[in-house]
């Protein structure tokens, strides 16, 4: 990342510990600001608060699922433009397919590889904000 360029924020959505950590810790590497969020309603709070960049949603998680979050924010005018990827175990194709329908620009089945994401994050981010 050049100097001139603004850190990114990206929002993390999950309601597992250790993939919270293991993704707070790639992307802090990576040179981005992560905020966490346990639940898909701390999700929708955090994601008013700091504005991200990207989020990085899990499907299963407590009051409010990643769905629903997901719907929340692509009904709005201004969060519909921040890219949104999914993070879950849910790896059927009618779950990816609906992912897709609703406007999430990218599906990753865990187990992951934080390695393999950061570019997708970096294409993703380098056209917002």
């Amino acid at each position: 990342m050049s100097d001139t360029q603004a850190v990114k924020t990206i929002l993390v959505a999950e309601d597992d510990p250790e993939t919270r950590l293991i993704l707070q810790q790639g992307l802090t590497r990576a040179g981005y600001y992560v905020v966490l969020a346990e639940d898909g309603e701390q999700a929708l709070e955090r994601f008013r608060q700091f504005k991200p960049d990207l989020v990085l949603l899990d499907i299963e998680m407590p009051r409010f699922n990643g769905w629903e979050v997901l719907e929340r924010l692509k009904s709005g005018w201004r969060s519909r433009r921040v890219p949104v990827i999914m993070i879950t175990g849910k790896t059927s194709d009618e779950d990816k397919i609906k992912g897709y329908s609703l406007g999430v620009d990218y599906y990753v089945t865990k187990p992951f590889n934080i390695q393999r994401i950061l570019p997708i994050i970096r294409n993703l981010v380098s056209g917002t904000k």
